[in-house]
């Protein structure tokens, strides 16, 4: 059985949003948790957020940046099928009233699981504060896959400043907190500006949480590849998150982890299938 393709279009020049027909997934996904999935019988396990599940089908944003995401980009298509769809895998969120809730996001991942997120929350009842960080004005996805639907308060920054706000959102979030209006916060996106994020709150006591994405091999807990030192102990991102404790991370060990691992050999993929793609004429 294959996973048909039923909705895909770009965000920016290097994002993409695929909706995939998967009822079982679907079903069952609860935010917090992802899908992997395999383009055809020889490929590899690709984890990846959700955006939403709906009416039988997920939703993922996807960046163009490995062989695998550039080969669903330029040769799969609207009726197209996958051939293995899996999931939900991971650990969901808590969905409870905890008052005013922040989801603070600066990558493509990090921007589907903001909007996800912070449906459920409002729907239980919370204030939802979102904060989206893009590169500059070419980079903002359109408005209707913005969190900006499902909160409260919606705030746009980029890093140039040419749309919304000037900066990032760890600049929002110290704001927030000077002005008493974060109760929890969630996040994902960039290691670097997660581990900024936890020691930002910390002082504070507020209870923060982030998707710790780490390299995953299979997405099952058996490979071993997306370790995590949480509270000193060793943890897997797929198995035990992917959304842990930010203040209970080793963000340094977890950054040093996820630092240039497999690039020589994702460089060598990503170069011999630009020059299939030349071959063929499709670029």
């Amino acid at each position: 059985m294959g996973y048909k393709i039923t909705a895909k279009r770009d965000l920016n020049p290097i994002d993409y949003m695929v909706e995939v027909e998967a009822p079982h997934v679907a079903r069952a996904w609860k935010p917090g948790q992802f899908v992997v999935f395999i383009l055809h019988e020889k490929g590899e396990r690709v984890p990846m957020s959700v955006f939403k599940a709906e009416n039988g089908k997920i939703t993922m944003f996807i960046r163009k940046l490995g062989k695998t995401s550039l080969q669903l980009y330029y040769e799969f298509n609207v009726g197209d099928e996958l051939y293995s769809f899996l999931g939900p895998l991971g650990k969901p969120i808590r969905i409870k009233e905890y008052g005013n809730v922040v989801f603070a996001s600066d990558a493509v991942c990090g921007h589907a699981e903001n909007y996800a997120l912070l449906r459920a929350m409002k729907e239980a009842g919370n204030y939802t504060i979102s904060v989206q960080t893009f590169e500059d004005k070419n980079h903002v996805y359109p408005e209707e896959f913005l969190a900006k639907s499902v909160a409260d308060e919606h705030y746009l920054t980029t890093l140039d400043g040419s749309a919304g706000i000037r900066g990032h959102y760890l600049d929002v979030v110290k704001e927030l907190i000077e002005k008493d209006k974060v109760d929890i916060i969630f996040a994902g996106g960039g290691l670097n500006n997660l581990a900024k994020l936890a020691e930002l709150t910390r002082p504070y006591g507020i209870p923060t949480y982030a998707t710790v994405r780490q390299i995953m091999v299979d997405g099952t807990g058996m490979c071993g590849s997306c370790r995590v030192l949480y509270d000193g102990k060793v943890k897997f991102a797929c198995r035990d998150g992917p959304v842990f404790d930010a203040h209970k991370i080793d963000w340094e060990d977890a950054i040093n982890r996820n630092h240039n691992r497999f690039v020589e050999q994702e460089k060598l993929a990503k170069e011999l299938y630009f020059k299939y793609l030349k071959e063929k004429g499709v670029i």
